[in-house]
């Protein structure tokens, strides 16, 4: 595993999901100081005394919370190296004529507001070297029926990222975003159940069945993409999607 990342101060939001506990895991295991950010009521406290990590419960969606905890990092580390937007929520499962207004709107606070909150309250405190890592889905190239508002959400994505990483590269920090396919966690147990209740398992064979490598990527697999991206080994690496999916958009 490379090293590249020891010492960094590394903001990880939606810490105790899937990939972020498998995120997280990997940059403590690579000497990274974490600031671990995701919801009350989660596991969180539990997986920062496992890896000696900083922990702060917030709500992306709420800017006043990104800005405590972008100073709450800065008062305990005195830097900041990275940020990974990795906080993100499926949503509901239904067709666009019976998806309610006000579950879109919940969707993008998470989805896209809380990553742009994390880039405009994070960017002007990080240094030439820095990396923000956003984590995004191959819903960002493709629709999924039932799934309007969640690849919509994943599509603008795309904007904030390409945007962010010509605003920044200037100042030495770059941008890029992580495109997982299917991945073997709880958000795809969701998405499978809310789409044939009590018949997930099709759901999921149908999924795989698109994936030339014929099955769903572990949290570890993702992770390994998100730690690249925040060592020094990805450094002229900027504005740039990053697909993590066994082939599933070649098929």
């Amino acid at each position: 595993m490379s090293s590249s990342f020891h010492d960094k101060v590394c903001i990880l939001t939606g810490a105790t999901g899937g990939i972020g506990a498998a995120i997280a895991r990997r940059l403590a295991a690579g000497g990274a100081r974490l600031m671990l950010v995701d919801l009350p009521g989660t596991p969180l406290p539990a997986l920062a005394e496992e890896l000696r990590a900083a922990w702060t419960f917030a709500d992306v969606a709420d800017d006043a919370a990104v800005k405590t905890y972008t100073e709450q990092t800065l008062a305990r580390f005195g830097s900041i190296d990275a940020v990974l937007a990795n906080a993100g929520t499926e949503g509901k499962v239904a067709p666009i004529t019976q998806t309610r207004p006000e579950d879109v709107a919940r969707l993008f606070a998470v989805n896209v507001f809380g990553p742009f909150a994390a880039i405009r309250h994070a960017a002007p405190h990080m240094k030439r070297g820095g990396s923000i890592v956003v984590t995004a889905s191959v819903a960002s190239f493709i629709g999924s029926p039932g799934l309007a508002p969640y690849c919509a959400s994943k599509h603008a994505l795309l904007g904030l990222v390409r945007t962010a990483a010509q605003e920044l590269g200037p100042l030495g920090i770059r941008v890029n975003a992580v495109h997982p396919g299917p991945v073997d966690n709880r958000m795809m147990r969701s998405i499978e159940e809310q789409a044939a209740p009590g018949n997930g398992a099709a759901v999921h064979a149908g999924f795989a069945a698109r994936v030339p490598m014929g099955r769903y990527a572990t949290n570890e697999e993702i992770a390994a993409m998100a730690a690249f991206l925040v060592s020094d080994d990805s450094a002229y690496c900027n504005g740039a999607s990053f697909v993590v999916d066994g082939g599933m958009l070649t098929a």
